[in-house]
């Protein structure tokens, strides 16, 4: 795209320490972008809002602030959000029972010294570093790689916003909008400026609707759906030394998958995580297409969650049966 850009990864990202991202691991050491990717960072850059991604779980969401906190070095934070997460526990928290303890034992004059119990929460290490090292009394600060660790600007997902309360998104429009808040108990400033303010990721699976007055305040993108040509591309990025044809033939049963007969859920098409699972296990078991278990295989991996093979596929089962 021709316009200037703050953020200007490859489109392959991949760093010289990457490895595939067993599991669920969220390194973002390798990550494939598309031009609307790139361009909603570059919006958000410049507008200092926060930058709400949608998609599909295990669509990359999560991994994407990851990587762009690499490729761009800054700090990086985060929170996976739940039911029971407070829009203040994203700023700070305070130690009740620590401090009920110490009133219990008399050793501590509880009036002046609040402080003593407040615990930074990744939006104050992302405003102000200095001033949560000097409530802490360390800079052993929470999921901030080490060679970043100087950065002036930090990168701050809150991964999974819609399983909050929903009055949480409309408590964050305030610190996140004025990059400022107060610490009730001990009324510290915590701030930054423009030239200092995070980059805040937010995810959701659109599991509930978000509030209009926080929608209107973030930049907003929704991750591509991946087809067969980009999910090869993320499959070679994962596993550069996997033939193409396994690639294509794992990517090609993706979007092939039905509803299995009876089935009570809602089917849903496997993920691009799903299909990374499927070429693990085939590159860590030595299975091909060719391989007996094959098919065995995308039935733990890809048909699942009350989704059935393709038609085809059955009656090469068929046919295999009869011969």
């Amino acid at each position: 795209m021709s316009y200037k850009k703050i953020f200007s990864p490859k489109m392959v990202e991949k760093s010289e320490a990457a490895t595939d991202g067993v599991g669920d691991q969220r390194e973002g050491s390798v990550y494939v972008y598309s031009d609307e990717i790139i361009l909603a960072v570059n919006v958000a850059l410049a507008t200092r809002r926060p930058l709400l991604v949608r998609g599909q779980s295990g669509g990359g969401k999560s991994s994407l602030a990851r990587n762009v906190a690499n490729v761009l070095n800054y700090r990086y934070y985060e929170t996976v959000i739940s039911s029971r997460t407070q829009a203040r526990d994203l700023q700070w928290e305070v130690d009740l029972l620590r401090r009920l303890h110490d009133a219990q034992i008399r050793e501590k004059d509880f009036s002046s010294d609040m402080k003593r119990y407040v615990t930074p929460g990744p939006l104050s290490w992302a405003f102000d570093r200095k001033s949560a090292i000097e409530l802490v009394g360390s800079d052993a600060e929470p999921g901030n790689p080490q060679e970043h660790a100087e950065a002036e600007r930090a990168v701050v997902l809150l991964d999974e916003i819609d399983k909050a309360d929903p009055d949480v998104p409309n408590n964050l429009l305030v610190p996140l909008g004025s990059l400022q808040f107060t610490v009730e108990e001990t009324l510290q400033e915590v701030k930054t400026t423009e030239k200092r303010a995070p980059l805040v990721f937010i995810t959701t699976n659109d599991e509930r609707e978000l509030p209009a007055a926080f929608l209107r305040r973030c930049v907003e993108v929704k991750l591509p759906d991946a087809d067969d040509k980009r999910l090869v591309k993320i499959g070679k990025a994962h596993f550069p030394k996997l033939k193409a044809q396994l690639l294509q033939r794992v990517a090609e049963h993706m979007g092939q998958t039905v509803p299995a007969p009876g089935a009570t859920v809602m089917t849903t098409l496997p993920s691009p995580a799903e299909y990374l699972d499927t070429l693990r296990a085939c590159d860590t078991l030595k299975i091909t297409p060719d391989s007996p278990d094959w098919k065995n295989v995308l039935q733990m991996t890809l048909w699942k969650h009350g989704r059935s093979a393709p038609k085809e596929e059955e009656e090469e089962d068929g046919d295999a049966a009869t011969e």
